[in-house]
């Protein structure tokens, strides 16, 4: 009777360990009792030990890497039982879900990390964060590491993020999704962080004076203030119109600019308008219907931009210069030319002054040449004609000759056939 109550004892103690056994693929925490040649042993539960080994140490990882004895950790069950009767596990898998999980958290609550550039492409950089591979977009890096390449020149940009690699940067995390292994980082959104309580201090409006740190194709970056940096359109920068801000301003300049807009970390300035508007008292100096000298300031595909003074330019529309396209207006007018035109528009809100040019000189040299070929296709048939004439007229004069020579010998034969009789 002993017996069986024992045999019946160990089998409900064989059932429930059975029923308690981690299967595989589950997720199970267990306490750290031995580091012994790249082995870590855990006791799970008091009842079982778990082994750790080889691959599924998952050492890059944060969260292993600087484990100790005494600390509990989460494991993966990959095998019931080894060679050994313990069960197989692995930090491998585990550690993905915990670090993913991580990554979502970091999220959620925009925390700060640090990341480490380990590649470059045309479109970004590749970074490791903790044990996993993000992705930086171009877009997302900080005004100060921001490749500013003029023409956005591709292979200028890589080159420029190739000299990146190896470097630590503070990033966050704006999407972490682990199905698709998507872990996208932004240096960005930590400097527009630092940046708030700065500009805070700061208004529209407000008058500040930097030096101008960067010119691209759209405008020109100015730095102020600690550590911030804005940026002036190159609509912004004077009244006349440029094709380029180098055309007025160079790297290194010192400049006032007025705070036109705040957008969050994005500062927009305008230097233009700490100078007094020249439209605003066109009308005082030109009205319609005004014949005036102008310089050819540019050649458009639309017309011809004119030069009146140093603040006012004009527009002599290509409807007003009866050219047929830019190659003709190039071929009639240079840059530098001067000539007179007749103010048909002012509108001072909207910063046009409307030409019409007067000075005909290129056209009537066109039509005096033309002309002149015209007379000289004239002249040229006039004496085709009156060689022709001579032509027909010498013929004639030849027929009379021959005629005249007949004439007189028959005359000659009459004459000798009367002597004969």
């Amino acid at each position: 009777m002993t017996d069986e109550k024992t045999t019946n004892s160990f089998a409900n103690l064989l059932q429930n360990f059975l029923a308690t056994l981690p299967k595989t693929g589950e997720l199970v925490k267990g306490k750290v009792t031995s580091l012994d040649n790249g082995e870590v042993r855990l006791d799970i539960g008091g009842v079982m030990t778990g082994v750790v080994r080889g691959p599924e140490l998952f050492a890059e990882s944060e969260e292993f890497s600087r484990i100790k004895v005494g600390d509990e950790v989460e494991a993966t069950v990959i095998d019931q039982e080894n060679e050994n009767g313990e069960i197989e596990l692995s930090f491998r898998e585990a550690g993905h879900k915990i670090v993913w999980n991580k990554m979502k958290k970091y999220v959620s609550e925009g925390i700060t990390v640090e990341a480490k550039i380990i590649h470059a492409n045309k479109g970004g950089l590749m970074m490791q964060v903790d044990a996993l591979v993000g992705f930086m977009p171009v877009s997302q890096l900080s005004p100060e590491n921001y490749p500013r390449v003029q023409g956005g020149d591709k292979n200028k940009i890589l080159e420029y993020l190739k000299q990146m690699i190896g470097k630590t940067l503070q990033v966050k995390v704006l999407d972490a999704e682990e199905k698709d292994e998507k872990l996208i980082l932004s240096e960005k959104e930590v400097w527009e962080d630092e940046q708030k309580a700065v500009l805070d201090s700061y208004n529209v409006g407000d008058i500040v004076e930097g030096e101008v740190s960067a010119l691209t194709s759209f405008g020109a970056f100015v730095k102020f203030g600690e550590g911030l940096e804005g940026l002036v359109h190159i609509s912004e920068i004077v009244w006349q119109r440029i094709d380029h801000p180098k055309d007025v301003l160079k790297v290194g300049d010192n400049v006032k600019a007025q705070i036109i807009d705040i957008n969050k970390s994005k500062i927009y300035l305008s230097v233009k308008r700490l100078i007094e508007d020249p439209w605003k008292n066109v009308k005082d100096n030109y009205k319609v219907g005004e014949k005036i000298k102008g310089e050819i300031h540019k050649i458009e595909n639309f017309g011809l931009m004119v030069k009146l003074d140093e603040d006012i330019h004009g527009l002599a529309h290509i409807s007003e210069l009866e050219a047929k396209d830019l190659n003709d207006l190039r071929e009639r007018f240079k840059i530098g030319q001067k000539h007179e035109f007749e103010i048909i528009s002012i509108e001072p809100s909207e910063h046009r002054l409307g030409l019409k040019f007067l000075d005909d000189n290129s056209k009537t040299s066109k039509k005096e040449e033309k002309k002149e070929e015209v007379e000289e296709k004239k002249t040229e048939e006039k004496e085709k004609e009156v060689k022709e004439v001579k032509k027909e007229e010498k013929a004639e004069d030849s027929k009379e000759d021959v005629d005249e020579k007949v004439k007189t010998e028959d005359a000659t034969e009459d004459a000798t056939e009367d002597v004969k009789k």
